[in-house]
């Protein structure tokens, strides 16, 4: 019963400076050229990724595949 408590004591910590790094970290803006040439690829990325791979492009209708 000990060894579970100390695990789960252990799983909880972990969880806990799991958040509070990433609370830390927050949304900075970038200030190098670079970081902004990269953040603007992965938006532009993104953006395409959402218009190729939306239900209507995959299915060729927004109700699905269904063809009668």
């Amino acid at each position: 019963m000990v060894e579970v408590a100390i695990f789960l004591l252990l799983l909880a910590s972990f969880a806990t400076f799991l958040v509070v790094k990433l609370l830390r970290r927050g949304n900075r803006p970038t200030e190098t050229a670079d970081g902004l040439r990269i953040e603007q690829a992965r938006r532009d990325q993104a953006h395409s990724d959402r218009m190729t791979y939306n239900s209507l492009a995959t299915h060729g209708s927004p109700y699905g595949s269904f063809n009668p």
